[in-house]
């Protein structure tokens, strides 16, 4: 059976994301009958709604019906966030269908195939290079799970160097995440997560470039070492015993040829890549422009659209192809509309309810006294927990966002720190945590167990904490804004 192209939510993870967000409804729907209502004045302030801290005052008179908690999904798609709400589903959908045709085309394998037949004679600088490659896919593009498919040729890779499939591993799905994490104008956290901020589009990515470097020099120290290690004794390897029978299936794969194959579609991958960089100068010119800063986040999405459709042309992929692939990419990402519709109506539930200033009021007071480090600190471990039982992205930032930003105007914290911190939990836990679907299906690939991956990782992580923590203080001393 042809696999489907693009990122597909699975069964699991759907139902899972479900059941825990439909018990935050309810929970949230108990809040409105048992906390005391109450508001706090806002005013705008260039053109962005801040609370006035020192104006709360309990309220009277609220009544929300029990019905409504279970209506609240629907009744979001008429309140004052629905556009927002709306624009996110569509950007999400036409992202999602231009990366299906990227997958379905075989752009990016393509532009591997060409990485690896420049520098396949220097190992240690194909490991540099390809692992550039994977982390600016996820930094600049969002891709995660549309990366799976390219594991195999990554593992594949990685035997044919003398190395073992954690290396393997490393080069792909793990230098994606990290990118994914460390990202500079990912779509899916830092584009929806600033929407919902009400932040320029992609601002602040000057900052953000220092963190994707450090990150990276993290990651090729711990591969390179690693590697290192294996080639001075092969049985050094986490996975030695499993690798044996692995080495073998993976022999079948023709990398040569796959390398020699690529020239059909350069143009694509070129075409491909300067589309890119016009969507990231565009993105980066509409923060002074208050008419794209409004609309980039469609625009971005309608970019992407259209440019996913033309390369995949340019490849050769015929229309039934290109089409196929579409809807496979907004099937896979249909079943986050509802996750995305019931995430969002916890907010409305706790504001109807007339409790959401109550929420902010006490969580305020207890983070008051703490310092601004402190409190992205909590911040941080909010999305690192949340992570552990919401998988989807966007999901989680409709979920989170909206209680996080007014909480951090309230205790000193910038909206855009809050969003780097918010995106920090969100992706680097999702290669450390057993409930992501991406990490199961990419140790099954590799005959990977968990336990080995988290005792092959851990070491990585005990960098990258203090790494992230550092840039969250930098942030904290300088003012990290623009707001």
């Amino acid at each position: 059976m042809d696999e489907k192209a693009g990122a597909q939510i699975s069964k699991k993870a759907f139902i899972q994301s479900a059941l825990i967000i439909l018990l935050l409804m309810l929970v949230a729907g108990v809040l409105t009958r048992v906390l005391p209502t109450g508001s706090y004045e806002r005013t705008l302030v260039d053109g962005r709604s801040v609370i006035n801290p020192d104006s709360y005052q309990t309220t009277t008179g609220v009544h929300y019906p029990i019905w409504r908690w279970l209506t609240a999904p629907i009744e979001v798609l008429g309140g004052p966030d629905a556009l927002v709400i709306i624009t996110i589903i569509v950007f999400i959908l036409l992202v999602s269908a231009a990366f299906a045709v990227l997958d379905k085309s075989g752009i990016l394998k393509s532009v591997l195939a060409r990485i690896v037949k420049t520098f396949g004679k220097q190992k240690y600088m194909l490991l540099v290079v390809v692992c550039l490659f994977f982390m600016l896919l996820g930094a600049f593009l969002g891709l995660f799970e549309e990366i799976v498919p390219l594991v195999p040729l990554m593992i594949a890779l990685s035997y044919s160097l003398g190395w073992d499939a954690l290396v393997g591993l490393g080069m792909s799905i793990l230098a994606t995440n990290m990118g994914f994490s460390a990202a500079i104008t990912n779509p899916f956290t830092i584009g929806v997560a600033q929407k919902l901020a009400g932040l320029p589009a992609f601002s602040g990515w000057a900052f953000r470039i220092p963190i994707f470097i450090a990150v990276y020099l993290v990651l090729i120290w711990f591969l390179v070492s690693y590697a290192k290690k294996i080639d001075r004794n092969p049985e050094a390897s986490y996975i030695f015993k499993e690798d044996q029978a692995e080495r073998k299936r993976y022999a079948k794969l023709d990398l040569e040829g796959m390398a020699a194959g690529g020239g059909r579609l350069g143009l694509a991958g070129l075409t491909f890549g300067a589309f890119v960089v016009l969507i990231i100068l565009t993105l980066f010119g509409s923060s002074k422009i208050q008419f794209l800063s409004d609309y980039a986040l469609p625009l971005v999405g309608v970019l992407f659209f259209v440019g996913g459709l033309t390369s995949g042309f340019i490849s050769g992929a015929k229309g039934k192809l290109i089409g196929k692939a579409m809807l496979e990419g907004i099937g896979g990402m249909a079943p986050g509309i509802p996750l995305l519709l019931m995430a969002a109506s916890i907010k409305f539930i706790v504001t109807s309810g007339g409790v959401m200033d109550t929420i902010l009021h006490s969580a305020a007071g207890l983070l008051q006294t703490t310092s601004p480090l402190v409190a992205i600190m909590i911040i941080y471990v909010l999305a690192l927990v949340m992570e552990l039982f919401i998988g989807s992205a966007g999901a989680k930032a409709v979920l989170m966002m909206p209680i996080l930003v007014p909480l951090a105007d309230l205790v000193g914290v910038t909206r855009q720190l809050t969003v780097t911190a918010y995106c920090f939990g969100d992706g680097f836990s999702n290669l450390a945590y057993p409930t992501n679907p991406v990490l199961l299906i990419t140790l099954g690939l590799a005959a990977v167990t968990y336990g080995k991956w988290i005792k092959w990782t851990a070491k990585l992580w005990l960098v990258i904490v203090p790494v992230t923590i550092f840039f969250l203080w930098l942030g904290t001393v300088i003012g990290y804004g623009p707001f």
